[in-house]
Formats: structure tokens, C-alpha cells, sequence
């Protein structure tokens, strides 16, 4: 499954919006079924940003938040995320090559 929260900052803050994401991705890394993560900021608009990450399933995303030093490094995070559904079940991964 894959995880996207989009978040609003200001671009005067986005130094201190990385900083808070590379915290939040490296608590989440270590977390059981956690497989990958980015961070991206919109290219027509620099207040814009997202975080994606990529779990085994939903399960291990949902164990992940109810951990302790996550609620902790998230938390922060979060305050600037858009309030929307952020958790996706991958159903189709396309095979390179074949269209």
C-alpha cells in the first residue's frame, strides 16, 4: 500500500518542513513492513508538498502509527498535512515493457 499525505507550507518554512519529514521517514523506516519513502514539493507550486510512503500492507501502516516515537515525530508533521484520505491499496503495477 502506499501512503500519500499532501501539505501546505509556507516556502519560508520548507527548510524547517524537511527537517520535520526526514525525522518522521526515520522513525517510520524502522518500523516493521515500512518499505520506502519521498518527500516531493510541487513544481508549479512551491507551497505545496507531499510525502509518500510504500508499506507491505496496511496492517504494518496502521501498527506504525500507534507506536510511540512515531506519534511523536509525526505529530508535527501532520499539523500541515490536507485534510483528505492518504492510504491507497495498490491494485495494478504495470510490467516494464509491456505497455
Amino acid at each position: 500500500m502506499i501512503v500519500i499525505t499532501r501539505h501546505t507550507v509556507d516556502p519560508a518554512d520548507a527548510e524547517d518542513f524537511t527537517a520535520r519529514a526526514a525525522e518522521a521517514l526515520r522513525v517510520l523506516g524502522a518500523r516493521p513492513g515500512f518499505l520506502s519513502s519521498r518527500v516531493g514539493r510541487a513544481a508549479d507550486d512551491p507551497g505545496l508538498w507531499t510525502v509518500v510512503t510504500e508499506w507491505e500492507g496496511a496492517g504494518y501502516y496502521r501498527r506504525a502509527l500507534s507506536d510511540f516515537e512515531v506519534k511523536m515525530a509525526a505529530v508535527p508533521l501532520l499539523a500541515t498535512a490536507v485534510d483528505e484520505p492518504t492510504a491507497y491499496e495498490i491494485v495494478s503495477v504495470p510490467t516494464p515493457g509491456r505497455g
